[in-house]
């Protein structure tokens, strides 16, 4: 059975100037899959994220959204359909000047009328899930690199939006701690039912969580699948991928059915 499409991307396109940053990219990612939009630096992921998410226009093409064309919404419109889509960013993006509270509370005093009680218990209900009990009080610098991506996906989920996108979401973490986000990504998937698309350069963790690979170079979408389909298709950017990374190709696509279930695979604060 084939999957809803919750976002549909056709012949879209984005010039700076005379550079060509996204040309004929199509792409249907579907509702309640984890999507991972892979390639190497200069292949346009930053350029295709930014416009999923609203932050800049096409230059052409269109981007559906539960059928709605964002790409031809006023800013005010635009500015509503944002509120559907969560952000982890690449290095958390935390206001290194506010607590975890206060950072994880951002969105919801900025767009809800919510009372000061109502939002603490949300925030606290949304770290409990989370697995980052009694860290309110501290502060960014006192967290690692793990406990930071939890704090900024607890943030991005504070809203309840649709869709979850994740920018390069395991870079300059270790590789335990990249381990633990990518699971952290798939158990986000199981328990709130969200779309998730990750803009990654990590193969070894595309191939762990993906239900979609979409292999972006320079601007141009040169394959996309199922992880399995593409390892067996042999897709030469998949294939130049692996072979730079000297991963396991079978072992990791083994583990994809292995993953515990969310409430046994939650990590420790600390992690």
């Amino acid at each position: 059975m084939t999957a809803e499409p919750h976002i549909v991307v056709e012949r879209l396109a984005k010039r700076f100037g005379n550079f060509q940053a996204l040309a004929d990219v199509d792409m249907t990612i579907a509702r309640g899959e984890i999507t991972v939009i892979i390639g190497g630096s200069g292949a346009g992921k930053t350029t295709l994220l930014k416009i999923l998410i609203g932050l800049d226009r096409p230059t052409s093409g269109s981007i559906r959204v539960n059928d709605l064309d964002i790409a031809r919404l006023s800013e005010r419109e635009l500015t509503k359909v944002r509120r559907r889509f969560g952000m982890v960013f690449q290095y958390s993006a935390l206001l290194d000047s506010m607590n975890v509270l206060d950072n994880v509370a951002f969105p919801l005093r900025e767009h809800t009328k919510l009372s000061e009680r109502e939002i603490r218990e949300r925030v606290h209900e949304k770290l409990g899930v989370l697995g980052l009990e009694n860290v309110e009080e501290r502060f960014p610098s006192e967290l690692s690199g793990g406990m930071r991506k939890r704090v900024g996906l607890a943030r991005a989920l504070m809203l309840e939006p649709e869709a979850v996108l994740y920018d390069e979401p395991t870079s300059g973490l270790d590789p335990i701690t990249s381990r633990k986000v990518d699971d952290l990504i798939v158990e986000t998937r199981d328990r709130y039912g969200v779309t998730s698309i990750v803009i990654s350069h990590d193969m070894a963790g595309a191939l762990r969580v993906a239900d979609q690979i979409v292999l972006l170079s320079r601007g141009r979408v040169v394959a996309a699948g199922r992880p399995r389909e593409l390892v067996a298709r042999g897709a030469e950017l998949l294939k130049e991928f692996i072979d730079s990374s000297g991963i396991e190709v079978e072992r990791l696509l083994g583990e994809r059915h292995s993953m515990a279930p969310p409430a046994a695979n939650r990590s420790s604060p600390d992690s």
